[in-house]
């Protein structure tokens, strides 16, 4: 049996970097062959720990690093495209960029060049694709976000749908848990909680913002099943599942929750409504998700966001 090639696009950023390690630890039993891409310069870390992966340098928005891909490492048998433009402000201020980056058009050109056989391709959304105005939304909710961000991501999934025959999409909520191999430069979400509280000052914490939180490793064990089901069935998938842990919490909920595994005087946190602060960007109040699809389909149960924190702050 032929080895299965396995394409990370983004593979330097945080997700990208969580799924090189648990595809690594899994390419000898399950005879995968493993690269990932980058944007500029990939970490000499990286390339360290994992020296039996190839990597490509590829800008994604116009598909330049494409050809040397297909020349050096073929045709993916699946490629999980992790690169996005992920900071709302950020698309707020550059639109343009948003639109570019995130919505895959050379991405998905490329995968459809390749006419003998299929490519699996999962591509990693968001929960921001919802308007935030109810709790538990389900996948056949009307999507209608309020920022950037969300426009783009949305502009991705129809792209994707009405451009690419085997897919599947994960509108992922926040994602938490350990640093990576080679540490991300973005502030990562129990990390900062945890350092803020720890120096003992008060801290403001919206109480009325809601979203479903996941941990890495769920995160990653929603890819390696997806992968597992096109590897083994063969059947060319269309799914969009929403990626969030078990439970709805706030802002100050997640607090209190690393306050508690701390020790840190609950009391340090401050609550505040979200309403009360100009971000520059709309932020949905709660786009809190029912992941009962995610649970039957792929056969996988999410930890509970205390087990997650614990599990974070242990491995930091």
């Amino acid at each position: 049996m032929n080895k299965k090639r396995i394409l990370i696009v983004g593979g330097t950023g945080y997700l990208g970097q969580h799924l090189l390690q648990s595809f690594a630890n899994l390419r000898t039993s399950s005879s995968y062959d493993l690269a990932f891409t980058y944007c500029s310069t990939p970490p000499s870390d990286l390339l360290h720990a994992f020296p039996q992966s190839l990597s490509f340098p590829l800008d994604l928005r116009i598909g330049d690093g494409f050809d040397f891909i297909t020349d050096t490492f073929g045709q993916p048998d699946v490629v999980v495209n992790c690169a996005a433009l992920s900071v709302p402000r950020a698309c707020e201020a550059d639109p343009v960029a948003a639109m570019c980056i995130n919505v895959p058009k050379p991405l998905v050109s490329w995968i459809s060049s390749f006419k003998e056989k299929e490519t699996l391709l999962i591509h990693l959304s968001t929960d921001q694709v919802y308007e935030g105005t109810k709790s538990y939304y389900k996948e056949e909710d009307k999507t209608c976000p309020v920022n950037t961000y969300g426009r783009s991501k949305v502009a991705a999934e129809e792209f994707i749908n009405s451009n690419c025959s085997n897919f599947a999409i994960l509108r992922s909520s926040i994602i938490y848990g350990p640093q990576t191999i080679s540490p991300v430069l973005k502030s990562l979400p129990i990390q900062w909680i945890d350092d803020i509280l720890s120096k003992g000052n008060k801290v403001d914490f919206f109480y009325d913002e809601f979203r479903s939180p996941v941990f890495i490793n769920d995160v990653v064990g929603a890819v390696i099943a997806l992968t597992k089901k096109w590897v083994i069935d063969g059947i060319p998938m269309q799914l969009i599942l929403n990626l969030g842990g078990p439970e709805r919490v706030s802002r100050a909920q997640m607090a209190k929750v690393v306050a508690e595994i701390r020790g840190y005087d609950a009391s340090l946190i401050n609550l505040m409504s979200a309403s009360s602060v100009d971000r520059g960007v709309k932020s949905p109040t709660d786009i809190s998700m029912d992941i009962n699809k995610l649970v039957n389909t792929l056969n996988i149960a999410p930890i509970s966001f205390k087990d997650g924190v614990t599990l974070t702050l242990l491995n930091r």
